[in-house]
């Protein structure tokens, strides 16, 4: 026997590759293998930047005399949950069903039929606060295997019934309206964090999904109330220690809440969810920070997460070297005075500290404080403080890096697409929609088959195993859109469509309204997952809904808005229940609520009117409009000089040009308003005050 995890694409996985654990990869073969010696699986989740999962490893995989008996009495199976996020969700579900929490690293112990019966996350190496050692576990589920068999069996069947009782139906009749946003943004304000921003208590998440409900529920509705939460929430996020002062970018979450001490990995889909919330919010009030804040972001995503092939990889770690060859959480990211001073000298040190909030006693461990901005930015030397950055930032670069996971995750790639694109359209920066397109280039090269299947991953521009869930199709369609409102190139547009009908064809249920999380010809586990609740993404559910719904409107498909409707009756049943955690279904209702709006923008190539039209409409904070943009009857040519038009974008056909001048057209509910060719109409119109 040896460790079958070498030739894995998953980073995560070839981590444990020289583990002296005898581990599987996810396969029919383990299982098999399970049966034939009549022994438990041992299946141990985690992912790549998982600060426990690194110490449990070890503490216990690396470890000569645990992984013997492991390798006597177990099949050990390792699970990287962002590759095969369909296997963490069914298993996950049974942990917290079970222990009331669940968490990373996950350790499930299974039948060779993949039925769960004993479930933990983290085990310590001995026993500690209560909690039984990982030998003595191990010792004790071996045992009952033995002598208990018909017992584990029980547990295993009843877990595998209960679980296979949970399916969802569409949650509600009919769709989400007025009286339930009004709901859920009453249940938001109760959890709202007045004097802190966010909401809720510590570990306190960045709430991205709920920022956009709220964003968009203030321009449809004009309630302050909704603005001055997500402003508040913004401000207070960017001034923490959450937040990458030097660098840009933001962290995990915040074990405290004054987002002051964040758990340190940086994720790609919290900064590209984050980026395009601030683009957004600066969209909303022409906000100095969010505008800084959106920029900072896209440039750490393109900077530190951009990959050679032109995607977008998955993580950097949360620990690194700390310059003694011992590994630490934070140690890329924290200061001590005696460092200020080591760069900047006494003077400006004693500057950077009161600036940054950098103290004697430290705001982390061991005297080291994460960088914040305490006092905001009020007056101070704006020279002064860019200097000090740029010396900090330079010194930083000189410190052993945090270990990247280089894995490409189609839907987290979605999401980076989405924020890239419209950051580099509002700010101006053609860069940061190049990269975008880079990144669509490489899903569509890499990640799509020819008939329109998605995988999940690829590392190195060699695609991974497995299948894409919901949350590819839904996130990948959404960073689509996005782009072809941008671009004006409607190719993407009719990408979104491939991707959209897949959605149909394999991910909604045969009642019609629900949506599972892996399609219907995909590996068949103890239950099919379904999950309308966002994590730390938009769910599969929600993010296919808001796709749909927006392709509908480019459109005028009605079997993809019937699809949308009825994937938003769980809105209606859940949004004012659990606002929290279904922002981004929230966010989608917003735009059924308002239409969504249809604008289409026609002019000649390269005209300036086209462009600036075009622009006006993609700063519409109308919730959920779509912009299409390119030249009547479908010649290349438009607001680029490269965009193709008409037949390419259905909501261009018909819309000539008025009295040979650019034009924009504007559209909702069947009801269009008259074509305008000047901007300042158009911003009247659309409420875009810049």
């Amino acid at each position: 026997m040896a460790n079958r995890l070498a030739h894995e694409t998953s980073p995560y996985l070839l981590q444990h590759a020289d583990n002296p654990v005898d581990w599987w990869p996810w396969s029919p073969e383990a299982f098999a293998e399970a049966r034939r010696r009549d022994v438990p699986v041992l299946l141990s989740v985690g992912y790549s930047s998982c600060h426990w999962c690194h110490v449990m490893a070890g503490e216990s995989f690396e470890d000569l005399t645990t992984a013997k008996y492991m390798n006597a009495h177990f099949v050990s199976v390792k699970v990287d949950r962002e590759e095969r996020p369909d296997v963490d969700a069914v298993y996950m579900e049974a942990v917290q069903a079970a222990t009331g929490q669940g968490g990373w690293p996950m350790t499930v112990f299974l039948t060779p039929d993949a039925e769960p019966f004993y479930f933990g996350t983290y085990f310590p190496p001995a026993p500690r606060h209560g909690m039984a050692s990982f030998p003595q576990v191990l010792e004790g589920v071996s045992a009952a295997w033995t002598d208990r068999r018909e017992e584990v069996a029980e547990v295993g069947a009843r877990i595998v019934g209960e679980l296979a009782g949970r399916s969802l139906a569409h949650g509600g009749d009919g769709v989400p309206g007025e009286e339930e946003a009004t709901q859920a943004l009453l249940g938001l304000t109760r959890e709202y964090d007045a004097g802190h921003g966010g909401f809720g208590g510590a570990p306190k998440f960045p709430p991205s999904m709920v920022v956009e409900f709220l964003l968009r529920h203030h321009a449809r509705t004009g309630s302050e109330g909704a603005l001055q939460m997500a402003a508040h929430t913004c401000e207070a996020m960017a001034r923490g220690g959450i937040y990458d002062q030097l660098g840009g970018g933001f962290a995990r979450y915040s074990v405290d809440r004054e987002w002051v001490v964040p758990h340190f990995e940086k994720m790609l889909y919290d900064n590209a969810l984050l980026c395009r919330t601030y683009a957004h919010l600066w969209r909303s009030t022409g906000s100095d920070l969010a505008r800084r804040v959106a920029l900072e972001t896209a440039d750490f995503l393109v900077r530190e997460l951009r990959t050679p092939e032109g995607g977008f990889a998955s993580a950097l770690d949360a620990d690194s070297d700390d310059g003694s060859g011992k590994h630490a959480e934070g140690a890329f990211y924290v200061w001590t005075p005696e460092q200020l001073r080591e760069v900047l000298g006494d003077a400006d040190a004693a500057f950077a500290g009161q600036y940054y909030g950098v103290t004697e006693d430290g705001t982390f461990e061991e005297g080291a404080s994460v960088l914040q901005l305490p006092l905001g930015e009020g007056l101070v030397d704006a020279e002064r403080v860019e200097s000090v950055r740029t010396r900090l930032l330079a010194a930083r670069e000189e410190r052993p890096r945090p270990g990247r996971d280089d894995k490409v995750v189609a839907a987290w790639n979605g999401l980076a697409i989405a924020a890239l694109a419209e950051t580099g359209a509002y700010f101006d920066r053609p860069d940061l929609v190049e990269r975008a397109t880079e990144a669509a280039d490489l899903l569509v090269r890499v990640h799509l088959d020819d008939s329109a299947r998605l995988a999940r991953t690829s590392k190195d521009g060699r695609t991974g195993a497995n299948a894409g869930v919901l949350e590819d199709y839904g996130d990948v369609a959404e960073g689509f859109l996005a782009l072809a409102a941008v671009t004006g190139e409607g190719a993407w547009l009719e990408f979104a469509g491939f991707l959209l009908d897949i959605v149909l064809d394999k991910f909604v249920a045969e009642s019609g309204g629900a949506l599972f999380d892996t399609a219907d010809d995909a590996e068949q586990l103890i239950r099919r997952p379904q999950d309308p609740m966002d994590n730390a993404t938009p769910s599969g559910w929600t993010a296919a809904a808001g796709a749909l719904l927006s392709y509908a409107a480019h459109t005028g498909s009605e079997a993809h808005r019937n699809a949308a409707e009825g994937a938003l009756g769980v809105v209606k049943a859940l949004g004012p229940r659990a606002p929290r955690f279904i922002g981004w279904g929230l966010a989608v209702a917003e735009a059924l609520l308002d239409g969504p709006r249809e604008i289409a923008v026609v002019g000649p190539a390269g005209d300036e009117r086209t462009a600036e039209l075009h622009r006006t409409a993609l700063l519409a904070t109308a919730p959920g409009a779509v912009v299409a943009a390119g030249v009547p009857g479908g010649a290349p040519g438009g607001a680029s000089g490269e965009v193709p038009g008409g037949d390419e974008f259905p909501l261009l056909t018909g819309r000539p040009l008025v009295d040979g001048a650019a034009a924009a057209y504007v559209c909702r509910r069947f009801v269009c308003s008259a074509p305008t060719t000047e901007v300042s109409e158009l911003k009247n119109e659309l409420n875009v005050f810049e």
